[in-house]
């Protein structure tokens, strides 16, 4: 079967000399969902950027329908027939869905606004995802905003829908749903490309897939032929491996408790619990979507007014409830939503670094000094191993595993005692996550106290000592890392 889109012999290099891609090769066969897999720095961005038009060859070429592609731009490759979807799809969030679904596809003067809506209508039958045609985007969920943007690609009619990490910010349900679409469009002719850290998702919804390390290509065949462990291997070798055998710190090694949490309640969301984590120590909190995970690290950190109870740091009683005492006390935040609540993207990594600090790196608390902020950044940028030009680079040029870091370097170099991490993983590859994971457990044994909410249950009991599963706003089991397994936490979580 002769290919829908083939990349051949495609080099690029950059001005600065990075050689992202060596020569690379492939064959996405119409009528497929074909995966694209690769650690942080492998080249995966750059040859979406190719393909999708963003950015041009350094050499090779792509062929499309059996001729070479001839455009030079995402509208081009849009009006070939290819749409992208990016894991941080731009919308105008102040505007409707029915206006964001639709914007800038021109349009015959017969198509007026009852068409649009059935059309609209017809789309969300056909991926099984019900929208409100008239509430503006801003309002939306996270995962609700990443389904706007899959519909703005399919009313294109494409025939490749280029899918990069869909998931990484969908709740289970909303991944099903997608997961379902994409089977369904594919069964009527619909081409994809689908991008994703998710290995199980891979295996489950590819027909052949794709593995980047350093540029090239390591693996390229049907799906079939391949399992998770040999997916790890291609992509990280022995690395992620030898973070998951190092076991839960022993008790007789943890300190004093550093977090207190004492009848911690919010109305409507989660309580009363109470627990501690020790100097030390790393602490899960297992959870499905609702539990009131995310809402117990917002409380603690003094988000939420509402919420009464006791938080402590160490013998310090926080007193009042806002996040700027909590980070005089020793608390720091990594949020579940990166892109919107842990960084400005359009700042450079040194500005977004020193951001909790500022007034403590600045001359009498007014006036900054951008040496000793470009010096932190440095510093992070070699302890983290983040992969970017310099820390002059913008963090929304950044791959999300090195963005996720970046988040993490804002709270390194402080006076922070406990971490709140929620979802710390989330939407990046299995290589960066190997990294995140190796960095919570340095952070215990640098004496700190971590406590941890994770959608993956695996996760947790590979960087976690105990867990605390909570579920409908309650802690109802303990247990360690050592001691349960995934099907047991499942059910715990779930009420089995």
């Amino acid at each position: 079967m002769a290919p829908l889109l083939a990349v051949e012999d495609v080099h690029k290099v950059y001005s600065s000399g990075t050689h992202a891609l060596r020569g690379v090769s492939l064959a996405v066969r119409p009528g497929t969902v074909h995966g694209l897999i690769g650690a942080n720095g492998a080249g995966k961005s750059t040859l979406i950027k190719i393909i999708s038009g963003v950015e041009p060859p350094s050499s090779g070429g792509l062929s499309w329908k059996g001729e070479p592609a001839t455009w030079t731009s995402p509208l081009g490759a849009l009006d070939a027939g290819l749409a992208a979807v990016h894991q941080h799809t731009p919308l105008v969030e102040p505007m409707s869905v029915l206006d964001n679904v639709f914007l800038g596809r021109r349009e015959s003067a017969r198509w007026d606004a009852p068409a649009r809506r059935q059309e609209l209508r017809e789309l969300c039958e056909r991926i099984g995802y019900d929208l409100e045609p008239d509430e503006a985007v801003g309002k939306l969920s996270v995962g609700g905003r990443q389904m706007v943007a899959i519909l703005q690609s399919l009313a294109r009619n494409p025939a490749l829908v280029l899918l990069d990490e869909p998931t990484a910010a969908l709740s289970p349900t909303e991944r099903d749903i997608l997961f379902r679409s994409v089977r369904r469009l594919r069964e009527l002719g619909t081409t994809f490309i689908y991008v994703s850290h998710f290995l199980d998702e891979i295996l489950d919804l590819t027909d052949h897939l794709t593995v980047l390390r350093d540029g090239q290509v390591v693996v390229d065949e049907d799906t079939s032929a391949t399992t998770e462990q040999q997916l790890v291997t291609a992509i990280v070798g022995a690395r992620l491996a030898r973070i998951e055998q190092s076991g839960p710190t022993p008790a007789a090694a943890l300190g004093e408790p550093l977090l207190t949490v004492e009848n911690l309640s919010s109305p409507g969301n989660f309580g009363p619990v109470s627990f501690t984590v020790r100097a030390g120590e790393v602490v899960g909190i297992a959870g499905l979507l609702g539990s009131g995970r995310t809402e117990l690290l917002e409380a603690i950190f003094g988000a939420d007014a509402a919420a009464s109870g006791k938080v402590r740091i160490g013998e310090r009683t926080l007193r009042g409830r806002s996040p700027r005492r909590a980070v005089r006390a020793g608390l720091a935040l990594v949020p579940e939503d990166r892109s919107r609540q842990g960084l400005l993207r359009d700042w450079e990594i040194w500005r977004n670094t020193s951001l909790p600090y500022l007034p403590s790196m600045s001359w009498r608390s007014l006036v900054p000094d951008r040496d000793r902020e470009r010096g932190l950044a440095g510093r992070a940028v070699a302890d983290l191993r983040i992969a970017a030009g310099s820390v002059e680079t913008p963090v929304g040029e950044l791959s999300g595993g090195n963005a996720q870091k970046v988040v993490f370097a804002k709270w390194l170099y402080g006076p922070a005692k406990v971490f709140l991490l929620d979802e710390p993983s989330a939407g990046v590859d299995v290589g960066a996550k190997a990294d995140i994971v190796g960095l919570i457990r340095s952070l215990a044994a640098d004496g700190k106290a971590v406590l941890i909410v994770s959608s993956e249950f695996d996760e947790l009991r590979g960087a976690c000592d105990r867990m605390l599963v909570m579920r409908r706003g309650r802690i109802v089991a303990e247990r360690s890392s050592a001691a349960t397994d995934l099907h047991e936490l499942t059910a715990l979580a779930s009420g089995l």
